[in-house]
Formats: C-alpha cells, sequence, structure tokens
C-alpha cells in the first residue's frame, strides 16, 4: 500500500509508504495523501492527523522519473497533476496536522512543512530546497508560507541557497518544534498527538481553522467541484462551501507563480 492509514486515540497516522523510492511522490502518492486528507477531515472519530514516512526518508520530494516521463511521453504530457489536490486538501485542512520528519525531506519533503501545526524531527535527519539549484520555482506557496513561519531572511536562506539543513537548524529557525532521537520521534510526535486528540474537535478546528490561514486570504477562491484535477474526491461533497487554490493561466502546478501580482495583492513582484 502506497500510503499506510492507522487509526488509534482518535490520531490518524498516513505513513508515506514508497521506501524503495525514499518516498518521493508520485501522481499515486498524491491523489492517496490528498484524498485520506479530506476523509480525515470529514471523520468524527479522528482529531488529529500525523503525517511521516517509511524507512530512512520522510520524502525526497517529487518522483523525478514520473516527472520526465510526463514530460517526454505525449500520452502523459497533458494529463493534471494530483499535486494540486494535495495541497487543495493540506490548505483546507481543518484539524491539527503533525508532520513527523523521519529523515531526509527534499522538495515538497520540506515545504510541507509549511502546513503543519506541530513538527517534529530526527537529529539524524536533513532537509533541503533545491529549487534554484534546478533553475526553478518554488512550489506548494512555500515562497509566501516559510517568511511567516519562520522569518524572511530563514526563508530566503533555505529557498535560495539549495543547500542542506540540519535539525538543529531547522529548530533555530522555527521551521520545526522539536528534534528528537530516532528511535524516540515517532513516540514523542504520537505522545503529542493523542493529547490533542483528547481534546474537543471543535476547539481544536477553532485553532487550526484554515480560516486562520494567511494562505486562504490571498488566493483567489474557485469552487473545489470544477476542478478536473480534485473533481473524484470532491464531487457529491455540497454540505458546505468550499474552495481550491487556482493559479492563473500558464502557471506551473509547481511553482509559486500561482501568487502572482496580477490576481493576489502582493508586497512585491515575484522574481
Amino acid at each position: 500500500m502506497i500510503l499506510q492509514i492507522e487509526d488509534d486515540n482518535r490520531v490518524r497516522t498516513l505513513t508515506l509508504n514508497r521506501p524503495e523510492a525514499l518516498n518521493a511522490f508520485n501522481e499515486a502518492l498524491y491523489e492517496a495523501t490528498a484524498e485520506a486528507l479530506v476523509l480525515a477531515a470529514d471523520d468524527p472519530e479522528v482529531a488529529v492527523v500525523l503525517l511521516t514516512g517509511a524507512g530512512r526518508a520522510f520524502s525526497a520530494g517529487n518522483d523525478l522519473k514520473e516527472m520526465q516521463a510526463r514530460i517526454t511521453e505525449p500520452q502523459l504530457a497533458g494529463q493534471g497533476s494530483h499535486f494540486t489536490a494535495m495541497i487543495d486538501a493540506l490548505t483546507r485542512f481543518p484539524k491539527p496536522l503533525i508532520c513527523a520528519v523521519n529523515g531526509v525531506g527534499v522538495g515538497i519533503g520540506t515545504t510541507i512543512l509549511g502546513y503543519a501545526d506541530l513538527a517534529f524531527m530526527s537529529s539524524a535527519a536533513r532537509l533541503k530546497c533545491p529549487f534554484t539549484s534546478l533553475g526553478v520555482a518554488p512550489e506548494a506557496a512555500s515562497s509566501y508560507l516559510l517568511p511567516q513561519l519562520i522569518g524572511r531572511q530563514n526563508a530566503a536562506w533555505l529557498l535560495m541557497s539549495s543547500e542542506w539543513v540540519t535539525a538543529e537548524e531547522a529548530l533555530r529557525m522555527g521551521l520545526i518544534w522539536k528534534v528528537c532521537e530516532p528511535a524516540e520521534l515517532i513516540g514523542e510526535a504520537r505522545r503529542h498527538a493523542e493529547i490533542l486528540a483528547s481534546r474537543p474537535i471543535p476547539s481544536l478546528i477553532a485553532v487550526s481553522s484554515p480560516s486562520s490561514n494567511p494562505l486562504v486570504l490571498i488566493l483567489r477562491p474557485r469552487p473545489l467541484g470544477k476542478s478536473p484535477i480534485s473533481q473524484s474526491f470532491w464531487a457529491g461533497r455540497r454540505t458546505r462551501r468550499r474552495w481550491r487554490i487556482s493559479p492563473p493561466d500558464g502557471a506551473a502546478d509547481r511553482c509559486d507563480a500561482a501568487i502572482a501580482p496580477q490576481w493576489a495583492a502582493a508586497p512585491r513582484p515575484l522574481r
């Protein structure tokens, strides 16, 4: 199973389970993670979600082999990406999200921490945003979310340098909350998750609600059900109004071009 799901004491643990690929996200894993977050959001028996990885990596980022195939193979080139569906689900997830970074986190394996309420990290783990070394823009609204989380200069170094960041450096930056010994990481993260899960869910949602997520305030709303990428997850879900991130026409799914001056008031143009 590409994503392991376990429930215990109102904590749902999602384990990225592609250890042979260092838990790199392919389309199937993006899809499974998005669907799992949507289901957890609506499950009254789930108060907290804990996200971690199997094996020696948290996530090595995008599956580069699949990305290359999607570029070079005509039958795949025109297909949408479930990456957007996962970002939709993360942005709108109303309950506490805890990340336990058990090993290397590259690309989305780092930027996903911008959506976490609490992040724990193994002392042996490292993080990296390799965007400038690849000549691409950052992803998942990280050029907006990370300055809010860790400050402009820390975010600038993380996103611009393409250098590795150790657990202690991530702690100093404020990117994570606690550093744990590798053998103690999951136990510590789960212990804190269970403390939160013992609280009333409406109260947790009031604190962790996406309505207080600054990303929501700058993104142009569009009904989720209209997206061909995420439609399978949201079909028939009309009990309350939901919105999706909608980048400008021509913006790449994996770029922060989604936060552009022409449709979101920004203090300075993106470069």
